[in-house]
């Protein structure tokens, strides 16, 4: 199909990161993980609130009793819906000062998993780890230099993540309690202008949806890495992609503008924007934290 990209948030990110929508509030959450804020949409009145924070901010979910679970540089916390940082759960695993948490989600059961990228890029010295309804944390795989595309197939039979830098995806099979299994690998992705695997998210049909970050489009792959569709963006750097809206099928977009010269900016004016397009097929309510 022909698909439209709107720009729908104009306030620019340097570095927008993990949307996320509350079925609750019918509301678009994302975060600028550079400025340290969290930030909400409301379509319908197209107004933006924001929380300030003490440091980067790399994923985060919804909490199902109110407010956040917030993967900070230094570690993983709670946040009320004020924006008063509450209890520490666990320590950034990495050094925090070679280190910040990335990409993240909760889980269909209803734990919190947030990945770290490994800034000196001289090695894969990225984690993934899981906080657990209970509160307790462990790491639960590592191996990769930037933690990126975590999401969960609609049942909740794989787990997929990629590695940007590597341009890799990779996928995990999950047994009936949630915890993954050997590490495969999906596909890997050329290092041309076709952009390298970062956020994304599954639709209802077990299809994964990737932001290909400086390849200005998002791909629609099978389960077995097949390109089933593509869609074009209005910047070379998309970040990640969530489902929304009241039926699940408008595509929400992240997209930063870090460390881009102004003659790419004068290219694409855009990045760091937030943008939506219509799809077919609808994606899946998105898990809250039960801890």
């Amino acid at each position: 199909m022909s698909y439209t990209v709107k720009c729908v948030v104009e306030q620019v990110s340097e570095l927008g990161e993990c949307p996320v929508w509350s079925v609750r509030e019918q509301a678009l959450y994302w975060a600028d993980i550079l400025g340290r804020q969290l930030h909400r949409f409301d379509p319908l009145t197209g107004a933006v609130a924001s929380i300030v924070l003490p440091e980067e901010i790399g994923c985060y979910g919804l909490r199902r009793q109110g407010g956040f679970i917030v993967a900070l540089r230094s570690g993983i916390y709670l946040l009320s819906e004020d924006g008063t940082l509450g209890k520490k759960l666990a320590d950034n695993p990495c050094n925090p000062a070679d280190s910040r948490f990335n990409d993240g989600r909760v889980d269909p059961w209803g734990r919190f998993w947030a990945g770290t990228i490994w800034q000196p890029r001289d090695r894969n010295g990225a984690v993934l780890m899981r906080i657990d309804e209970h509160l307790r944390a462990e790491v639960m795989a590592a191996d990769v230099m930037v933690s990126n595309g975590l999401a969960f197939s609609p049942d909740r039979a794989w787990m997929y993540h990629s590695d940007t830098p590597n341009h890799v995806l990779y996928r995990y099979a999950l047994d009936a309690d949630g915890d993954p299994g050997a590490r495969q690998m999906v596909r890997t992705f050329n290092r041309g202008s076709g952009g390298r695997p970062d956020g994304a998210a599954f639709d209802s049909q077990g299809c994964y949806w990737s932001a290909q970050f400086d390849g200005g489009r998002i791909l629609r792959l099978a389960q077995d890495g097949t390109q089933l569709d593509e869609i074009r963006v209005p910047t070379r750097w998309p970040t990640m992609v969530a489902f929304g809206g009241p039926d699940l099928r408008t595509l929400y977009i992240t997209s930063s503008r870090e460390n881009r010269s102004a003659e790419e900016l004068a290219e694409w004016p855009l990045s760091g924007c937030v943008f939506a397009v219509e799809v077919n097929v609808p994606g899946n309510p998105e898990p809250t934290f039960a801890g």
